[in-house]
């Protein structure tokens, strides 16, 4: 699965931190959602959705292998 949660926080000013706090998540997660390491539970998608007021689907997206 491909994200682009570090260009959206980019474009929001945020850090890993900054993002982790507001979905109350650590920064360690954030790390390992954007270079893809782990894949986040539905909850914590949609949170991430509504921080960046953009789809799930905009924000990540399933490539084969």
């Amino acid at each position: 699965m491909k994200n682009t949660i570090k260009d959206y926080r980019a474009r929001f000013n945020m850090t890993q931190e900054d993002l982790a706090q507001t979905i109350n998540v650590s920064r360690q997660t954030i790390n390992a959602i954007e270079k893809g390491k782990f894949d986040p539970s539905l909850p914590t998608a949609f949170r991430l959705a509504a921080v960046f007021k953009c789809s799930i689907e905009e924000l990540f997206r399933f490539e084969a292998e």
